[in-house]
């Protein structure tokens, strides 16, 4: 009899193991729920207008729900340590930039390690900035801006999304570069910023194209100069800086996709094939060059390489310019 049943059981043993099996792999599938993207700003700066872009068709490559969550402050870190400290599974993402490669060097602490908390994804693109004034104040070139600031040091306000983000560290290149001493006024977010530039608080702002580019075409800041070394497709008949007359200052803010640190390969890789698909879309191309973004969708390797570069970048510029942020 027991011989009998014997084949029995181990047809169900056989059932059993094949059912564990399946249910193991059905519930590594990635992804299986929303995923999240911190923008370490506040709505309505650059990272936070393209990201809101991409959003819907990246939910819709990945079969969930894509959530951008913006956590501001402390110069970026706020947010990318949220990033830094999240479990390692693919559904918690952050956006670096700028700031994040000049981090390191502007302030003497931070809570995580730049160059090993984080695992790369892609670069999405990269966002030039444009010097506007109101249009109330009189200067309406760069040379003009440069001999107004020497002339009156410190009587010009120009504000930022914050402390070490991109405007701010574009205009402490700036008075650098040139001999110049401007005050920085810092607000909590770059639609903050561009608010308090249009009612007069500030006379001029390092903007990020996409926060400026339709306040420009309405006529209601003046632009002066694009801060990158080709003209801008959304801005074409705004100079370069060194079409200006100010040539050695190029900067762009960029941003990028990154996980936790450990996040598994295949997990980077599925994220990173989504997000070039979605940045593929000839109508998302359409919508991001029109805001202002330049848009390049990286390899993991290549957006490592790129945030390598910005560390050695920073720190060069900062040790010779001084830059202090704390």
């Amino acid at each position: 009899m027991k011989n009998r049943f014997f084949p029995f059981f181990l047809l169900l043993a056989s059932v059993w193991i094949t059912g564990l099996g399946t249910s193991s792999w059905a519930n590594d599938i990635f992804p299986a729920r929303p995923i999240r993207i911190i923008v370490p700003f506040a709505p309505g700066g650059s990272n936070d207008v393209v990201m809101r872009l991409i959003a819907p068709a990246l939910s819709q490559q990945l079969g969930q729900s894509v959530l951008i969550e913006n956590k501001p402050g402390g110069g970026a870190t706020i947010g990318m340590n949220l990033v830094a400290k999240a479990s390692p599974d693919g559904y918690t993402l952050g956006v670096s930039n700028t700031a994040f490669g000049a981090n390191p060097y502007v302030m003497s602490k931070i809570p995580f390690d730049s160059k090993r908390d984080f695992a790369s994804i892609t670069l999405v693109g990269k966002v030039p900035l444009v010097v506007v004034v109101h249009p109330k104040f009189s200067v309406r070139s760069i040379q003009e801006l440069i001999a107004y600031a020497k002339e009156k040091p410190l009587t010009i306000n120009y504000g930022s999304a914050g402390n070490a983000s991109t405007p701010h560290l574009a205009g402490e290149l700036f008075g650098h570069v040139t001999g110049t001493k401007m005050m920085h006024i810092p607000f909590k977010s770059g639609g903050e910023s561009i608010a308090a530039l249009l009612g007069g608080v500030t006379q001029l702002q390092f903007a990020a194209v996409p926060s400026a580019v339709q306040q420009v075409q309405t006529g209601r800041l003046i632009p002066l100069a694009v801060t990158t070394i080709k003209r801008d497709p959304s801005l074409p008949d705004v100079p370069t800086l060194a079409e200006a007359g100010l040539s050695g200052l190029e900067i762009a803010d960029w941003i990028g996709i990154v996980a936790p640190a450990g996040t598994p390969a295949p997990v980077i890789q599925q994220l990173n094939q989504a997000f070039v698909q979605v940045l593929k879309n000839p109508q998302i191309r359409e919508s991001l060059s029109k805001a202002g973004a330049q848009v390049i969708a990286s390899t993991p390797q290549e957006l490592t390489e790129h945030t390598n570069q910005e560390f050695e970048r920073w720190q060069a510029l900062v040790k010779s310019a001084n830059i202090k942020l704390d």
